[in-house]
């Protein structure tokens, strides 16, 4: 044990290193699950989740988008839920996830916020978003804000996924879909690019390594000691 770290302890201690980090790439598509926060027959965030699987597409991912219709509200049904059951093996699918939220009194919505609550940090030994990939946008009524982004942002450090850096806020979106929910030409369209891009660029640099990434020296030590005291238990 090195003196100046008394209280490290060297059996659970990984040395970060390059060569743990190469490995050979996965070929398949990356897979690209996406999140709205709208119910509305003329959805905003569902418009511009459908926008990003189309340039996410473009950049040769495979994309899946979950419908909220009919997802009940958290804890209000057993996890059992078809609807339950379906978002949740999206998220195990899935490798990067991007969340579109509108900005409802200066916050993400109710039905975003569901959908992320139904996904568990933890389901046995198997956790659903830790080590994906995550990009964040918002649609908003009227100015630009970034209250929805930063909240999801909060979340998806929570569930312990990588949030690219970039995001997008859509201001006064009603002016930026046309009839057919298409989005027009515009700066805030040249965002939406730029962040479907850097996710499928994060995507493919983490996902073979995400295991790696998110190994954790207080886990490693935790599981050590209650696999100690369980041996301990097993010769009493």
């Amino acid at each position: 044990m090195a003196q100046d770290l008394p209280n490290l302890v060297d059996a659970h201690v990984v040395t970060p290193t390059m060569q743990a980090l190469t490995t050979t790439p996965s070929t398949h598509p990356p897979r690209i699950l996406l999140l709205y926060g709208s119910l509305r027959e003329r959805s905003y965030s569902r418009f511009l989740a459908l926008e990003a699987e189309r340039l996410l597409r473009h950049f040769g991912a495979e994309t899946r988008v979950f419908d909220p219709h009919g997802l009940p509200l958290p804890d209000g049904v057993p996890a059992d839920h078809p609807k339950v059951q379906e978002l949740r093996a999206l998220s195990l699918w899935s490798e990067g996830q991007v969340w579109v939220s509108p900005e409802r009194h200066g916050a993400m919505t109710a039905v975003m916020k569901a959908q992320i609550d139904w996904i568990p940090l933890a389901e046995g030994a198997v956790r659903p978003t830790q080590g994906r990939t995550l990009a964040v946008m918002q649609v908003s009524g009227g100015s630009q804000s970034f209250n929805a982004v930063n909240q999801m942002r909060v979340l998806g450090r929570w569930m312990r996924m990588v949030t690219i850096p970039n995001q997008s806020s859509v201001a006064k979106a009603y002016e930026e879909f046309d009839e057919s929910g298409r989005m027009r030409p515009s700066a805030y369209y040249d965002r939406v690019v730029d962040v479907m891009e850097e996710l499928v660029k994060f995507t493919l640099l983490t996902r073979d390594v995400s295991g790696h990434l998110t190994d954790r020296y207080s886990e490693r030590k935790e599981a050590a000691e209650a696999l100690a005291a369980r041996a301990g238990l097993a010769s009493i």
